[in-house]
C-alpha cells in the first residue's frame, strides 16, 4: 500500500483533488489531501496575514507526524510544487516519491514570485490590491477558491539538498495552456536531467479536474524513473527516454 499526500494549488483546498482521492482509494492505498493554512474556510485574517511557504512545509511535515507516514508519494499542484519541495527537504526521508503536477520546482533561494513568469507577476500583484497581505483568486475560476496568502508567493525557499536525494522525482507538464504556462522552460530543463522523469499530460492546468483518470494512473504507475510517460485521458502509452 502507498500513502499519498496530495497538497493543492494556489487559491484552493483539498477538494481540488476530489475527483482523484477515491480512485486511488479504489486502488487500496491511503491518501490525504491537505487544505494548506490560511486556505481553510475558518482561517481569519492574521491567519491569513501571516502564512507563508515555511508554514505550508510545516503543514505537510505535521501531516507525516501526525498518521505516523514514514514512506510517502508526495504530489503538489502548481504553487505547491514550492510547498512539497521545502517539506521533503525537511522530512527526515520520510518521503519516497515526489510528483510535481503542473507544479514549481525550486532551486535554493528561488520564490514562486522569481519562478514564475510576467503573467502570474500580474495576477499575484493585481490580486494583491484588496488587502495587501492575500491575493485574490482569478475571476472566472471554482467558487470554492479562497483569498491566497502573499507572503507563501513572496518566501525565498531555503534547500539543504535533502530534497534531491528523494530517490524518485517526476515533473508534469500540462500542454494545453501553453498561452500562460509559466514551465515550459522548466520541462526542458527536467526532460535533460536523468534524476527526472517527465510526463506530458495534453490538458490545462487544472488536470486533476479535467482527466482524473489520467492523473490517477500516473500516480499509481511503478514504472522506474529512468522512462518517461506520454499520457492521454484512457490509455497511456510509454515513451523510452532516448
Amino acid at each position: 500500500m502507498t500513502t499519498y499526500v496530495l497538497v493543492p494549488g494556489a487559491w484552493k483546498g483539498s477538494w481540488s483533488f476530489e475527483a482523484v482521492v477515491p480512485l486511488l482509494e479504489q486502488a487500496g492505498h491511503a491518501v490525504h489531501a491537505l487544505t494548506l493554512t490560511g486556505l481553510r474556510p475558518d482561517d481569519d485574517d492574521a491567519t491569513v496575514a501571516t502564512a507563508n511557504l515555511d508554514t505550508h512545509a510545516d503543514d505537510v511535515v505535521r501531516l507525516l507526524d501526525r498518521a505516523h507516514v514514514t514512506d510517502a508519494t508526495l504530489v503538489g499542484h502548481s504553487y505547491a510544487g514550492m510547498v512539497i519541495a521545502a517539506a521533503a527537504d525537511r522530512a527526515d526521508g520520510r518521503i519516497s516519491r515526489l510528483v510535481h503536477l503542473d507544479a514549481y520546482v525550486p532551486r535554493d533561494g528561488e520564490s514562486c514570485w522569481s519562478a514564475t513568469n510576467e503573467h502570474f507577476r500580474r495576477v499575484f500583484a493585481d490580486g494583491a490590491t484588496d488587502t495587501g497581505y492575500s491575493v485574490r483568486p482569478p475571476e472566472g475560476g471554482d467558487p470554492r477558491r479562497r483569498p491566497h496568502p502573499l507572503a507563501s508567493f513572496l518566501q525565498t525557499i531555503r534547500l539543504t539538498g535533502a530534497a534531491a536525494q528523494v530517490p524518485r522525482r517526476e515533473f508534469v507538464y500540462c500542454s494545453g495552456w501553453e498561452d500562460r504556462t509559466p514551465f515550459a522552460a522548466l520541462r526542458a530543463r527536467l526532460d535533460a536531467d536523468p534524476e527526472w522523469q517527465v510526463h506530458d499530460l495534453p490538458t490545462g492546468h487544472d488536470a486533476m479536474h479535467e482527466a482524473p483518470e489520467a492523473v490517477a494512473a500516473l500516480l499509481l504507475d511503478p514504472t522506474p524513473r529512468t522512462r518517461r510517460r506520454q499520457l492521454r485521458d484512457g490509455p497511456i502509452s510509454t515513451v523510452l527516454r532516448r
